[in-house]
């Protein structure tokens, strides 16, 4: 690995099947560790319950309000500066509670890889 400085382009946004924006915001073979992602949800949407294969996920909410929903936990509200920790094939999913915009940025280790990426039908 060496040394670098990556720039946010907000102009790579993409919608997501999950029901999410996604800005890749470090994501490469270069750095296969871990990978950060921007993600927004927008009011009243639920995001698809999943799971990731072999990888842990953290989500620290930087602003708006969600109710996220982890393996067998009860549905917990979060806000900004809260941390979710989601180990490896746990169930996940979050709801936008609020009026705004809900972001946070998802951290996973190792790097997110889509083939790890796997809805779950009906927990």
């Amino acid at each position: 690995m060496k040394p670098q400085i990556l720039t946010i382009d907000r102009g790579v946004e993409v919608y997501t099947p999950e029901r999410c924006y996604i800005i890749e915001l470090a994501n490469t073979p270069d750095d296969p560790h871990a990978s950060i992602a921007l993600a927004r949800v927008v009011p009243g949407i639920t995001t698809r319950w999943h799971r990731l294969v072999g990888t842990i996920e953290r989500y620290v909410i930087i602003e708006g309000r969600g109710r996220v929903e982890v393996g067998d936990l009860p549905p917990r509200e979060v806000a900004a500066g809260d941390v979710v920790i989601i180990p490896a094939l746990c169930r996940q999913r979050i709801t936008n509670i609020g009026t705004n915009d809900l972001t946070f940025l998802a951290i996973c280790t190792p790097r997110f890889e889509q083939k790890n990426y796997e809805e779950v039908e009906n927990p």
